[in-house]
Parts: structure tokens; C-alpha cells; sequence
């Protein structure tokens, strides 16, 4: 496997974008570990941790009170543009605009049912119904709190349906892409 490198006195801001369970958060890390640069993933779940509630709750408290939505998008984006970093985020691509490289991960909800339940274990059929409920209220709350239609993704640089290929896979196409454009080395 070849090493890639950014450019001397270069930046690079790669943003992914996925919805739960699509391989988002495992494609980034890897990325960013093969390129060396910092990951950011700061998410619901992590602010759940923070505020020692359950991701549930957080879900359901954002429903009602935007500053949950504002404190994770603003955060992730302030921190995106400090540094060299792969950016994945249900909103990346939308949010970070600047991002030198956009791509939109696919999966249908059956394999993203299957990739929660491996995760974090539970019912099928239950984590079917919580993802499409998480799914619904985050295309609503993107639309009022940004004007983003999250299922409208055409302009992504890259769109990867993640069911047709292993997660070192598609951090492979991402970096030849990178190359050809004359982002890496």
C-alpha cells in the first residue's frame, strides 16, 4: 500500500458525510490515519458523553432546543478549519464549504441496520425504527436550523455506496482521488 503525504506547507480538509451506519466514522478515522492528519467526529454520541445523557436523550432534547444541532455543527466546523483534517459529519459536506474534497457515503437502510446491531447490539427490528426516526428527525432539523436538504448530496465530489466495498477500499479510492487531483503526494 502506498504512503501519501500532503504537500509541504499545504493544507488539506476532507469532509465525509454519511447517515448512521453508512461506515462514516470508520472510513474517516482510517483516512486520517493513513494521511496523518486529525480526525474530527465530534457528534451527538460524544455530546451525550459530555452532558451524561443517552444518545436517546440528546435526540429527543434536540427536537425542542437547537443549541444542541448549533454546538455540534459549529464546533466540528471551528475545529475543521484550525488544521489539516478528515471531517466526518452527517453535515460535513454541507457545512465545511471550504473542504478540499467532498464525498457522500451510501448504504441502504438494511446494511446500516445490520452495521448498528454488530456496533451496538439490541433488536433488529428496533434499530430499524430508531434509524429511520433518527433519520427523519435529522433531515427535519438540518432543513429548519440551516435550510439543508440532506438527501440532496449531487454536488458531493464522491459518492461511495459502502456496501460494495470494505472500508480499507473505499479510503483507497478517496486517496487516488486525492492524487489525481494533486492533493497528496
Amino acid at each position: 500500500m502506498k504512503n501519501y503525504a500532503i504537500p509541504e506547507g499545504k493544507e488539506l480538509r476532507i469532509a465525509i458525510s454519511g447517515r448512521s451506519g453508512c461506515g462514516n466514522t470508520t472510513v474517516s478515522t482510517l483516512l486520517a490515519q493513513k494521511l496523518g492528519v486529525k480526525l474530527i467526529n465530534f457528534t451527538f454520541r460524544q455530546l451525550a458523553a459530555e452532558k451524561n445523557l443517552t444518545l436517546a436523550q440528546v435526540i429527543e432534547n434536540a427536537k425542542t432546543d437547537d443549541s444542541y444541532d448549533v454546538t455540534v455543527d459549529t464546533r466540528q466546523v471551528e475545529l475543521a478549519r484550525s488544521e489539516s483534517c478528515v471531517l466526518g459529519s452527517r453535515l460535513a459536506i454541507w457545512m465545511l464549504k471550504e473542504a478540499d474534497l467532498k464525498v457522500y457515503l451510501i448504504a441502504d437502510d438494511d446494511v446500516r441496520a445490520k452495521r448498528i446491531l454488530n456496533r451496538e447490539g439490541g433488536d433488529i427490528e428496533q434499530i430499524k425504527a430508531f434509524t429511520a426516526m433518527r433519520d427523519s428527525e435529522d433531515s427535519r432539523r438540518y432543513k429548519k436550523l440551516y435550510g439543508i436538504d440532506n438527501s440532496d448530496y449531487a454536488f458531493a465530489d464522491m459518492k461511495i455506496d459502502t456496501a460494495k466495498y470494505t472500508p480499507e477500499q473505499i479510503v483507497e479510492q478517496i486517496l487516488s482521488e486525492l492524487e489525481q487531483r494533486g492533493l497528496v503526494d
